[in-house]
């Protein structure tokens, strides 16, 4: 048994992966309301034998940290639009320039409540060619589970619906944090 099973199975996780192993992805993951949901999920994903990078924002990217994310896979995003390429382009360029790259996104961008979810996952995935693989982490039935795939049509209004219609019943650790409104 991996690390990652073993520490999951002590914890009283549970883990079921059942969609398809794709050379490229993208991992919608939610509920997003703590920092613990990074740990579970990469925990999660390497248990069943799969890597995964993930986007986070360039501000934890400093000394040392920076360091352990990147090794980790981690790719900082900048959201103060100062930036000469977009995110979306940049991570749509790494898609078309790599033969596999799976990397996790929490739509909702923040551990806060919100009710405006980000749709640059959706673009990217749109742009790139590649599916969504809707990542549930639910604290109240301690599961981690991706069972679904979701290729975007292009009409983001219309698919955030439907994404976070699939995520209604999932609990967040702070379950006040989350909202699918």
């Amino acid at each position: 048994m991996g690390l990652s099973k073993l520490l999951l199975k002590l914890a009283g996780w549970k883990v079921r992966i059942t969609v398809e192993n794709y050379p490229k992805a993208i991992i919608c993951v939610a509920p997003h309301t703590s920092n613990w949901d990074f740990i579970i999920g990469k925990l999660a994903y390497a248990s069943v034998n799969r890597k995964a990078g993930f986007l986070m924002k360039k501000s934890w990217f400093f000394f040392p940290l920076g360091y352990i994310f990147r090794a980790m896979g981690g790719i900082p995003v900048s959201r103060d639009g100062n930036s000469n390429e977009s995110s979306v382009d940049n991570i749509v360029n790494q898609f078309k320039n790599s033969e596999r790259l799976t990397i996790a996104i929490t739509p909702e961008g923040t551990r806060s409540l919100t009710q405006k979810w980000r749709t640059g996952f959706l673009n990217i995935a749109r742009l790139a060619g590649v599916p969504i693989l809707l990542a549930v982490i639910d604290y109240k039935k301690k599961e981690a589970y991706i069972e679904q795939t979701f290729m975007p049509t292009g009409n983001n209004d219309a698919d955030m619906r439907c994404i976070k219609d699939y995520y209604k019943d999932a609990n967040g650790k702070y379950p006040e944090k989350f909202t699918i409104e």
